[in-house]
């Protein structure tokens, strides 16, 4: 299977426009580069120089382009997505392409992720008008960033019945000379239609409706011979798998929970997973999961480990707890900061080509691993003389490691150690070529979701580099991703940043705290959760009809929006109704609590209308509807409070409070109370287990072969 190649990925250019001295250039760039220079963003600074004379977006950019009665061409993309660079190599880089642009339009790069309010609101126009979006975005529109056209990636010149960029750039600015009326005309139906979009439709709650309903449709979604759910190409999708995991625990549903463990297995073992250095690429381009879009992201490792606990913790396979603890350390080796925090990004190409770096032949593995070993190696992973990409391999396993033993006539335990010594052995050698280059920005509401999910897998593993990762994160966002008066900020990338975080990143940073409290007990992190909740509601509040995406005091493109919509994220409404339900009942603080409330059923009508949608939205609804278990264990950092944790933590309880009580005399004790009963307390972490598998037992009921929703409303 083909792939677009890029020509050279410039890895050393990239490196020249890092490295320059931007204080003894003028405010355009000079000659050698344009007002790009000056941005933080890697992306940006990616096209910094480019013979497009781009700006940053900025109030500039409209000025001039309303002076000069140009429109305004808008292109959005991030730093490490393959189709941005195709285009950029094809387009931006091309004298021509450049001439068009500086002549008749006035040209602004966005970084989708360090303006997600921007990339959501040209998205939006782009399905609109389109029925699909994707990056790069184009968008053309007027100076008061009003679009008329918007397309994704568009290649220089016509081919395969595709219009080329110079032929529609040249028909858009004859249109913005002769046709000015046809402009306004579709700028007025486009804005009419985002102003609809950004109204939420409430609903009350009532029942369970929508949570069978999601049920049923991830079922008719779901892929039985591969796993997964679509086909190609085909996404993770870890919201689905902690969804089903949640369903199946609450409703006896074993269906639900086998769809998502067989789905989180495939991809365990497809090419999607880096089977030497670990970790998830961005999705498959097939539906067997070999061929994947190689770009590593951080929240896809945060999600899909986050997923892999609640598969471990709802099935008790292995498998799963190894998977999560896999994926936290390939965060910690390859995209962690000597500061503390995580980077964004791996790109996918190297040296030109997509994957490159990730690719073997049986000679390359033998050379490496002896002929015996490499050629077992070989049959393990399927590194074939043909290859199955470009005439190398991508490593995956056809078969489990426990079938392959069967058939090699090998012992499980010796096939495990020696796979691990293979793997380390070709991880080190991959390592010496040519790495893809990383996003080093750090965004707040990410690293949120990845401080979760270290706290979370700390907690099933024991293993403290986990629990010490996500605690310097933590510290890394109050030191550098705050102002002075407390504000967060999106993102920070060579120290600098001072774009105002959004609602993801407040919830995401609310999602994180509670996750290390409950790993810990640690009243720091629920004490900052509180206050970091006080604030988002603060200035996000959005009058009784969900929260806004951006805050008070940031810039409004052309609507303010409220989404709940999750995109391959939660949204940052339905993540804040979870993480504010977990905090009111966790501080006993109703105002929380009913924040959270309001949330969901200001999105609920908008949910039932299509709620595998917004599954995050209804993990919140379930948590709000499920029983609760409220487990209480006395403050102090013993070893028998590690253990009372590590009993709660490898225990899958949907609707878990869990709180530091008061120090006692006799000793550490824990109380559990459920369904109106408190049980007796438990001193040890073996009687705190026997406890709660009597709760989970009594709450929740037993899992069946085969459910059906309809037996549950």
């Amino acid at each position: 299977m083909k792939k677009q190649a890029v020509g050279p990925d410039g890895q050393e250019r990239v490196k020249r426009i890092f490295a320059a001295d931007r204080s003894i250039l003028p405010p355009d760039g000079g000659d050698g580069f344009n007002r790009l220079i000056f941005a933080s963003s890697p992306y940006l600074l990616q096209h910094a120089d480019n013979p497009v004379d781009w700006y940053p977006w900025g109030d500039e950019v409209f000025a001039r382009a309303r002076a000069e009665d140009r429109p305004v061409f808008l292109s959005i993309g991030y730093a490490t997505c393959h189709w941005c660079h195709v285009m950029a190599h094809e387009s931006f880089e091309d004298p021509e392409v450049a001439e068009v642009l500086n002549r008749d339009f006035v040209a602004v790069k966005v970084d989708r992720e360090e303006r997600p309010d921007i990339d959501d609101t040209y998205m939006r126009v782009a399905q609109m008008m389109n029925g699909s979006g994707g990056w790069p975005l184009t968008i053309c529109m007027t100076p008061d960033r009003e679009p008329f056209f918007a397309a994704t990636y568009i290649p220089k010149h016509s081919r395969g019945g595709m219009p080329g960029l110079v032929e529609i750039l040249g028909r858009i600015a004859d249109v913005w000379r002769t046709r000015r009326e046809l402009v306004r005309q579709n700028c007025t139906a486009i804005l009419d239609g985002l102003r609809r979009a950004a109204a939420p439709t409430a609903a009350e709650i009532d029942g369970d409706g929508p949570l069978h309903e999601a049920r049923r449709q991830l079922a008719a979604m779901f892929d039985p011979e591969h796993g997964g759910f679509g086909t190609a190409p085909k996404f993770p999708m870890p919201l689905y798998l902690s969804f089903l995991a949640r369903y199946g625990r609450r409703f006896g549903d074993a269906e639900a929970t086998a769809m998502a463990g067989a789905s989180l297995e495939a991809m365990r073992r497809g090419g999607i997973y880096d089977q030497l250095g670990f970790g998830l690429h961005r999705y498959s381009v097939d539906a067997q999961w070999l061929v994947p879009h190689f770009e590593k992201m951080l929240y896809d490792q945060a999600l899909i480990a986050a997923a892999a606990v609640d598969l471990f913790q709802a099935t008790g396979k292995e498998l799963f707890r190894e998977m999560s603890a896999e994926v936290c350390d390939f965060v910690l080796r390859e995209l962690t900061a000597p500061e503390g925090g995580f980077f964004s990004a791996l790109d996918a190409d190297t040296e030109g080509e997509e994957g490159r770096c990730y690719l073997w032949t049986p000679g390359q593995v033998r050379e490496v691993l002896g002929p015996v070993e490499g050629d077992l190696f070989c049959r393990l992973f399927d590194v074939t003389p043909g290859g199955n990409f470009e005439g190398a391999s991508i490593l995956h396993l056809p078969l489990s490691s426990e079938a392959f033993a069967r058939r090699e006539g090998l012992a499980p335990e010796l096939l495990e150690d020696m796979a691990n010594r293979w793997r380390r052995a070709l991880l080190a050698v991959r390592q010496r070529r040519e790495q893809p280059f990383r996003d080093e920005k750090i965004v707040t509401a990410w690293n949120g979701l990845m401080i979760a999910a270290l706290a979370r897998v700390y907690l099933v593993s024991g293993e403290e580099r986990f629990l010490a990762a996500a605690e310097a994160a933590v510290d890394r966002i109050n030191r550098d991703l705050r102002r002075p008066d407390g504000r967060l900020l999106r993102s920070i990338h060579r120290g600098d940043g001072d774009i105002p975080a959004f609602l993801e990143d407040y919830a995401g940073l609310i999602h994180g705290l509670l996750s290390l409290h409950e790993a810990t007990l640690d009243p720091r992190h629920l004490d900052q959760a509180r206050a970091t909740a006080g604030a988002m509601l603060g200035l996000f509040a959005g009058e009784g009809e969900g929260l806004y995406d951006t805050g008070s005091d940031a810039e409004t493109v052309l609507v303010r929006g409220r989404e709940a919509y999750d995109g391959v994220i939660p949204s940052g409404n339905a993540l804040a109704a979870t993480v504010l339900i977990r905090l009111g009942r966790s501080v006993d603080e109703e105002r929380f609590t009913a924040a959270g409330e309001e949330i969901v059923r200001a999105f609920l009508g908008s949910v039932e209308r299509q709620p595998a949608a917004f599954l995050q939205t209804l993990t919140a609804l379930d948590h709000l509807q499920g029983p609760e278990v409220e487990v209480a264990i006395a403050a102090g950092d013993s070893a028998v409070v590690r253990g009372m944790l590590r009993e709660v933590g490898g225990r899958f309880v949907p609707g878990l409070v869990l709180k530091g009580a008061p120090a006692r005399d006799e000793g550490v004790v824990a109380m559990v109370c459920a369904a109106g009963a408190c049980h007796s307390p438990a001193a040890s972490a073996v009687k705190l287990g026997t406890i709660l598998d009597g709760v989970v037992g009594e709450l929740y009921p037993p899992p069946a072969a085969t459910t059906s929703p309809e037996n549950h409303q």
